[in-house]
């Protein structure tokens, strides 16, 4: 155990997020996710006993988001929705991100589910979660911690 890290925050989970580089991309996922498929050659990290929500929650709190992208953040959009349609889970995730401080709102893009694919294709590494709400499939793109520019 370490103090001050979320307990969700496993070895291996650590792992990845510390290998990750600047615009790497990471899949936070739910249980009907392809992501043995899509994860063919990555990382890809099992962790059935977990729902989406928590989970963001505890990465977001170690892994700085880009800044140097409009939407470091996506989701999968729930198909046949309106597109504005958020699920609750969605919600959820959205708003915990806004109140902690890790990014606001408009910094999520809702895409459509086969180009959220092949977003994926290109990840670093996919968390598959055991949460059982369909369409609860996010990504975040790493940012920077950096010491200030020096003249």
């Amino acid at each position: 155990m370490l103090k001050g890290i979320h307990p969700l925050l496993s070895p291996p989970l650590l792992k990845i997020l510390a290998e990750m580089g600047h615009g790497d991309e990471i899949v936070l996922a739910d249980a009907n996710f392809t992501a043995e498929s899509l994860g063919r050659g990555r990382p890809v990290l099992q962790l059935p006993g977990v729902g989406v929500g928590p989970l963001c929650e505890a990465v977001l709190s170690v892994f700085p988001l880009d800044q140097f992208v409009e939407r470091p953040c996506a989701y999968m959009h729930v198909g046949g929705s309106a597109p504005d349609y958020r699920s609750a889970v969605q919600r959820e995730v959205i708003d915990a991100a806004v109140a902690a401080g890790h990014a606001q709102a408009a910094q999520f893009e809702a895409m459509e589910r086969f180009a959220f694919y092949d977003r994926v294709r290109q990840a670093f590494a996919i968390v598959q979660t055991g949460e059982r709400q369909p369409y609860a499939n996010f990504l975040f793109k790493k940012g920077v911690i950096a010491d200030p520019l020096r003249p």
